[in-house]
């Protein structure tokens, strides 16, 4: 499920992708074999493609954003589908633009970045799943390519200052130019996920990375702190956890026991909290099955509180999605399991969650406020974090 106001009338609706993954979901990439847009009254809005039951299932990431490319004002979804990279119409779900792929597998995931300068992000990056990057410009002119070993979803911003972004592409640090800068050392295996934000309280941009290990970079290339006492950093989500101590708290989730390891032996992770120098708060002693959460963070959802907290879901072993504070607390617990996504779907200030699954959909928040638009006719934003879905959540806090 992706998030955004379609139709500028002021809320969020919901895009829901079926993928076609037919082939191997782990290492060859898929397309989009249908979109179907709702709105948060379950009207069924537009449809694109037609739905298969035997498309497949998820297993990684979906080529297909919602943004506003053009910079008119209006959400457009963009996705591979049929062996092309397709603009559609976000109102009516109608094709405004199509173009072949710079490669045949060049669709894993998509990227918005601004690489050009311009006065908003309109440059594409795509992927294949684990070794190259093409970079292209709106009109789907290329600008540059990059082999390495890029992760699940590389994070573009500007740590310079200079209007253009520089991509983070796993382990290694690129230029607008797609220019390598920097790598990480001594990392092994791929970034699972890649967050920004002035953790320390400098007030200058710093990288962690979750792979192998948990780690951190400043935005030149030095090793600040690495955290090894998990077996494999699966999720990171910065935030301010614990508003009481400085900068910011980085939230990981570890995967113990992998289920999928040939051993036969039952899956379980466990969530953990490290302070802005890498030392360990708390780790989770997870007493019920359960190897597949994602953890992220959540933003506003009390109103003013300051205070963001630990989302996870998809855990498994009967533990429902929930809220978790920088104590490990539970301070919110929704009581239908799925996967989930979250935003401000009203342009209330605050952020609603929505459990997802087969048949039906459930929406969250702190109170209750109803469905209704807060500005009727007023398009809410896109923010970054909403063009840039992923499965494998990474992202910013502002700096």
């Amino acid at each position: 499920m992706l998030l955004g106001d379609l139709n500028g009338d002021g809320r969020a609706e919901l895009l829901l992708v079926q993928p076609d993954n037919r082939q191997d979901v782990r290492y060859i990439p898929h397309q989009v074999q249908c979109l179907t847009a709702f709105d948060l009254d379950g009207r069924l809005l537009w449809q694109t493609g037609k739905p298969d039951p035997g498309a497949g299932s998820q297993g990684s990431d979906y080529p297909a954003q919602i943004y506003d490319l053009d910079g008119d004002g209006r959400l457009e979804v963009l996705c591979v589908m049929n062996d092309r990279f397709v603009v559609l119409d976000g109102e009516t779900g109608t094709e405004k633009a199509s173009y072949g792929l710079p490669s045949p597998h060049a669709h894993d995931c998509i990227i918005i970045a601004n690489l050009s300068g311009g006065p908003h992000p309109s440059d594409i990056i795509l992927k294949d799943r684990y070794h190259q990057l093409w970079a292209v410009d709106r009109e789907f002119n290329p600008l540059w390519t990059y082999q390495g070993n890029p992760g699940h979803f590389p994070w573009v911003c500007d740590l310079d200052g200079d209007g253009r972004d520089e991509v983070m592409a796993g382990y290694d640090l690129l230029n607008h130019r797609g220019e390598r800068l920097w790598s990480c050392a001594d990392l092994e295996d791929h970034a699972d996920c890649i967050w920004v934000g002035d953790v320390n309280g400098d007030g200058l941009p710093e990288l962690v990375i979750g792979g192998s290990v948990t780690v951190m970079y400043d935005r030149e290339g030095r090793e600040l702190w690495r955290y090894s006492g998990s077996v494999e950093s699966q999720h990171i989500a910065l935030g301010r956890f614990r508003p009481e101590l400085p900068g910011l708290q980085i939230a990981g989730l570890d995967r113990l026991v992998r289920e999928d390891d040939g051993k036969g032996r039952k899956g379980k992770d466990a969530l953990f909290l490290l302070d802005c120098e890498g030392n360990e708060l708390w780790k989770e002693d997870r007493k019920t099955d359960g190897w597949l959460t994602i953890a992220e963070t959540l933003q506003n959802w009390r109103a003013g509180s300051g205070q963001d907290y630990i989302l996870a879901y998809r855990r498994g072993g009967g533990v429902y999605p929930s809220l978790y504070d920088g104590h490990m607390n539970v301070v919110a617990e929704f009581r239908e399991d799925g996967y989930v996504v979250h935003a401000d779907l009203l342009g209330s200030g605050t952020e609603q969650v929505i459990v997802y699954g087969d048949t039906k959909a459930s929406v969250f928040a702190e109170s209750r406020i109803g469905l209704a638009a807060k500005h009727p006719g007023r398009a809410l934003p896109q923010p970054k974090r909403l063009y840039s879905s992923t499965l494998y959540p990474g992202g910013q806090i502002d700096f």
